[in-house]
């Protein structure tokens, strides 16, 4: 039976407003992800060249790793996170705005690569919504995380809570997480096995390089995991689910905004 853009409905899964008021066409324009992955990208690079800007001559060009790094006063300008920006001045929604920053060329460069590579199948398996609460929640799951580690734990071995701290990874490990708890629930052991694969061997990673934010990984893996456990990939996607998720990425907008200019004011 065909569903109509007017119809409450769909006849045949349940899924409410199916039609998006007339919306649909236009929507499945901008892909599976509604255009998520480019709007990721395109945030990160505009805000990563915001910083260099604002580092004003005091870039990292050192080594490989270092190369292309925005001061630390910068990065704390667009929203750094961290045990000091939260807990010592308060800047509680950098939870939000970290995820967004880099901390050189290659951190951003590796990140962005894993978020092309990991994002479309999470848009597929949960819906291009869901994806943007996965992405946003754990990535601030992650730093809140790191950031109280940072302010209250002891360092253990390869984990060290962060005084500040940036990047897209904690939203990373949010993606492989949801892909885990896909696999478990739908009992499809190829997705769980390769996201479990993707995720120990960037934990081993993050074991082995210097300044690798394991807490936050750790953060993110767990709030990607425990977000979709509330949002079942069994059950169809909903419009209220699309309303969130823009929602989610707009208050992470918003944070970016809030951290500039409440150092300004």
């Amino acid at each position: 039976m065909l569903v109509g853009v007017g119809d409450a409905a769909c006849y045949n899964c349940g899924r409410r407003n199916p039609g998006l008021w007339g919306f649909a066409p236009a929507l499945r324009a901008l892909g599976q992800d509604l255009g998520f992955v480019p709007f990721v990208i395109g945030t990160c690079v505009i805000v990563f060249a915001l910083t260099l800007v604002f580092s004003r001559g005091a870039v990292g060009m050192g080594g490989l790793f270092s190369m292309f790094s925005p001061s630390s006063a910068a990065l704390l300008t667009f929203g750094a996170s961290g045990a000091i920006p939260v807990f010592a001045l308060d800047r509680w929604w950098t939870l939000l705005s970290a995820s967004w920053l880099h901390g050189g060329g290659l951190h951003i460069l590796f990140n962005l690569m894993w978020i092309r590579q990991l994002a479309p199948p999470t848009a597929e398996m949960y819906g291009p919504g869901r994806l943007m609460i996965i992405y946003v929640v754990s990535g601030a799951a992650g730093f809140a995380l790191s950031s109280f580690a940072g302010a209250y734990l002891p360092n253990l071995l390869f984990l060290h809570g962060s005084q500040f701290t940036v990047g897209a990874s904690a939203s990373v490990f949010g993606l492989l997480g949801a892909l885990v708890y896909y696999g478990r629930r739908t009992g499809s052991q190829i997705v769980r096995g390769q996201a479990l694969s993707y995720a120990l061997f960037m934990g081993l990673f993050g074991v082995i390089m210097p300044g690798v934010d394991n807490y936050a990984h750790l953060g993110g893996f767990g709030g990607g995991y425990l977000a979709s456990q509330l949002m079942d990939p069994m059950k169809p996607e909903r419009i209220d689910h699309i309303v969130i998720g823009l929602g989610c990425l707009a208050a992470s907008v918003l944070a970016i905004v809030w951290s500039v200019v409440s150092v300004m004011i």
